[in-house]
């Protein structure tokens, strides 16, 4: 076998044979590098959405969802139709006993969303108006906060003892400070109380709400603030990665209808948004484009190498009296079966690496096109090495197969046979 490897006659022949048949080699070949190109350009974009979604989900729990209360839409246990329903601090602990797969649970209440008015905000003669959110420490487990270097989140102490204090938006910084004014340390008047600022926060998509301005004070202080009692806007929940969290979701709604004296069939009672089922859908869809580039593209390479066992069956028909010569000078039918298999393999991994090459070169231009896209959920577009290798590798397999179909007709040739050819 090696022998004929590294023969310099058995190399004159192929390159010979693929220069009498130019045209329809290079076809050929077209097809081959064709099938390994759409697998290459098609799994690298479905992993440059796979990606870009990461990155968008980067700074929330993957398995997070929100719920809040709205109104009943069926009367039950002597209440009407219409009810609004409230939900409440003490709802935190009544989920977290009856739903074991809840890992976080973050109670949440603000001003300025859900078309109520945002608060007030002075400083040193300048004002606006912003949304106000109050929150517990806990809420970074689940939408984390990217803070500015020198802040930091509310703590437990804050909650505990009621601090004035806030974290506000970039946003927020650059409209009521000067520019190279350090914010922490200093107050702003929220609705005319002095909160200290203790850090400021990046933007970030953390709750489906939320904005470059936003300040955040203790949930404890809020409710003092605006005399909300034990009032909740609505819950941010992670539940464990292995859990289900559509169930999770439904399991939830299900315990606050029974707590809130809701009926049971009632779906218009507590809205929700569940951004675990939506990051697991476009998992699957990302999933389903990468079986769907395998497909296409093993399809096309597949149908390519088969054209490339048609030029050689057409080649050896060609070639017949070549190879009789060869064959009463010597040469052992294993030798010329090594021969066409080796021109087989040969052409395949030249398809195989120039369409390896210009799938490349096409994510390359993707990503460099969609490097600075944020408005895009894509980026990154590639192809893991292990993933072009095993291509390739299948590849040369195909064409070792395939090329035994030719191989074999050639050594059925007699050389007597061979040699009356004309």
């Amino acid at each position: 076998m090696f022998k004929t490897l590294f023969d310099k006659d058995t190399w004159q022949e192929i390159f010979g044979s693929i220069q009498k048949n130019k045209l329809r080699t290079v076809v050929t070949v077209i097809g081959v590098l064709w099938g390994i190109f759409i697998y290459i350009a098609l799994s690298g974009a479905s992993k440059g959405l796979d990606n870009g979604f990461e990155r968008e989900f980067e700074e929330v729990a993957i398995n997070s969802l929100f719920v809040w209360a709205q109104r009943t839409s069926i009367p039950y246990d002597g209440f009407r139709t219409g009810r609004r329903l409230q939900l409440k601090l003490d709802d935190n602990m009544y989920l977290s006993q009856r739903i074991p797969q809840l890992q976080y649970i973050a109670p949440r209440i603000a001003r300025g969303v859900f078309g109520s008015d945002g608060a007030n905000v002075k400083r040193s003669g300048k004002s606006g108006s912003y949304t106000v959110y109050g929150d517990f420490p806990i809420l970074v487990k689940i939408a984390s906060k990217d803070i500015f270097e020198g802040g930091r989140f509310i703590n437990q102490a804050d909650i505990d003892e009621e601090r004035k204090v806030c974290v506000i938006g970039e946003r927020t910084q650059t409209e009521l400070f000067e520019a190279k004014e350090n914010p922490i340390g200093k107050h702003v008047q929220i609705d005319n109380l002095f909160f200290k600022v203790i850090g400021v926060h990046k933007y970030t998509p953390g709750g489906g709400f939320e904005s470059d301005s936003d300040i955040f004070i203790p949930f404890s202080t809020f409710k003092k603030l605006y005399n909300t009692g034990d009032n909740v806007d609505w819950f941010a929940l992670a539940a464990y990665d292995d859990a289900d969290v559509v169930a999770v979701e439904e399991d939830i709604k299900a315990a606050l209808k029974v707590k809130h004296r809701v009926h049971p069939d009632d779906e218009r009672a507590f809205g929700s948004f569940n951004l675990g089922e939506v990051f697991n859908r476009v998992k699957g869809f990302s999933s389903g484009m990468n079986i769907l580039s395998l497909i296409v593209g093993i399809a096309t390479i597949l149908a390519g190498v088969i054209g490339i066992g048609n030029i050689l069956l057409i080649s050896v028909r060609e070639r017949t009296k070549e190879l009789g010569i060869r064959r009463a000078l010597g040469a052992t039918p294993g030798e010329v079966k090594m021969q066409i298999i080796i021109e087989s393999v040969f052409l395949t991994l030249i398809a195989g690496i120039l369409g390896i090459i210009l799938g490349a070169i096409v994510l390359a231009i993707i990503n460099v096109m969609t490097a600075d896209t944020t408005s895009l959920p894509y980026t990154n577009p590639t192809v893991p090495i292990t993933f072009v290798l095993g291509a390739l590798a299948l590849m040369v397999g195909l064409g070792t197969l395939i090329g035994l179909i030719p191989a074999q007709r050639a050594v059925s040739i007699k050389p007597i046979d061979a040699l009356r050819e004309e």
